[in-house]
């Protein structure tokens, strides 16, 4: 799973899966639905820091060593929800108010009131927390050495890893063509909390696979054997989060 802050919580595919008819409204009525995304995860990120200091009113231990912030939420299938449905009500509020159609009207509060729904889910199951975040990784740098790999068109993609094992989201992947030779992967600046990092290698973007036996340092180079690894495990989405953290319902006094 994907940290919050690591890009969009849900894409335009996750919306038509729960709207069919979206791109059609959307493109009738002159709708940007990325921008819509954009701005759902603008609002759902104030929404989270309420929700967090709820936390830290509630439980002032749980804060000494995890500080209220979003770099430590991991998304959640009730998050991904929440997301994919007020982005929809936003699209169709916009609707409605270009044209005044009941039937934009209706959309609207239907994905508002499932927006609502998923947001009681979330505070009822957890917000979803890693203790040692890892980002998403930015695309490495890969260059063409003297080697013996099969000639042909290769993609590469890393993540980085903490040091309890847990891999983050892998990068928008590189594409390099290799004559004669192999490549060199090279990460960039190890974000906060990784120790170490994992090189994945493929023919297509779609079927990369690990290819170092070990984790590598932060500023080790990958250099590709000729025999490519086109067995085993896929670069993933990122970490699972070290516990789900209910929101308490509690009125303050003062």
């Amino acid at each position: 799973m994907a940290l919050f802050t690591d890009g969009p919580v849900s894409l335009i595919d996750d919306l038509t899966a729960q709207d069919s008819q979206l791109l059609d409204v959307a493109s009738t009525e002159g709708i940007d639905v990325s921008r819509k995304l954009a701005l759902a995860q603008d609002d759902l990120g104030v929404e989270l820091l309420v929700l967090l200091n709820k936390l830290r009113f509630a439980d002032q231990t749980f804060w000494l060593t995890t500080a209220p912030n979003l770099d430590s939420v991991v998304v959640t299938p009730a998050l991904k929800f929440w997301h994919t449905y007020l982005s929809l009500e936003m699209v169709y509020r916009d609707a409605y108010n270009s044209q005044l159609n009941d039937r934009y009207a209706g959309k609207r509060d239907q994905f508002h009131e499932m927006a609502e729904w998923a947001r009681e889910k979330l505070i009822q199951i957890g917000i979803g927390i890693a203790t040692r975040p890892v980002p998403i990784a930015s695309s490495p740098v890969v260059t063409a050495i003297p080697g013996g790999l099969a000639d042909g068109t290769y993609y590469v993609t890393m993540a980085w890893v903490n040091a309890c094992g847990e891999e983050g989201a892998s990068a928008v992947p590189a594409m390099i063509t290799i004559a004669a030779g192999t490549l060199q992967v090279q990460a960039g600046p190890p974000p906060e909390n990784a120790t170490a990092w994992n090189a994945y290698v493929g023919n297509d973007p779609a079927a990369m696979i690990l290819q170092n036996p070990a984790p590598l340092g932060p500023g080790d180079l990958w250099q590709q054997p000729a025999e490519l690894v086109t067995a085993g495990r896929a670069p993933g989405t990122g970490q699972d989060p070290t516990y789900l953290k209910p929101i308490p319902r509690m009125i303050q006094r003062g």
